[in-house]
């Protein structure tokens, strides 16, 4: 099991697959990555030798932010954001969407469950 910056890779996966297990690393760039360190991507990650595996990780420690200083980053945006106190700080502080989707009704993976309200619906029928 090849291990590159504290991730263990799986073994039974094409590399270019197996890659993608590192936070920050997507399709795209585990192709790119492939093609940079000259590693077949279609090869099982178990296949893969120390020193190909070694240039796959002076690839990805030199030319992208991956792992640990990647999540570092995007805190710090949040943060710079909720400091500055713009609409999308907002959002984040409240808990909220922040990329302009509807609340009224969705939202409930940002909202967390649902908060019962007491006679709501009785409003709506003493109108009518």
């Amino acid at each position: 099991m090849p291990r590159i910056l504290g991730v263990d890779l799986p073994n039974d996966k094409p590399t270019h697959v197996s890659l993608r297990y590192i936070y920050g690393i997507g399709p795209t760039t585990a192709l790119q990555l492939c093609t940079k360190a000259k590693v077949n991507p279609d090869r099982k990650a178990k296949e893969l030798t120390d020193e190909e595996v070694a240039r796959l990780a002076t690839i990805l420690d030199r030319e992208f932010t991956v792992e640990g200083p990647l999540r570092r980053q995007i805190q710090q945006n949040i943060a710079r954001l909720r400091d500055i106190g713009c609409y999308r700080g907002f959002r984040h502080r409240r808990g909220l969407p922040v990329r302009g989707q509807r609340t009224r009704t969705n939202a409930r993976t940002r909202k967390g469950p649902r908060k019962t309200v007491a006679g709501k619906k009785g409003v709506k029928e003493m109108r009518g």
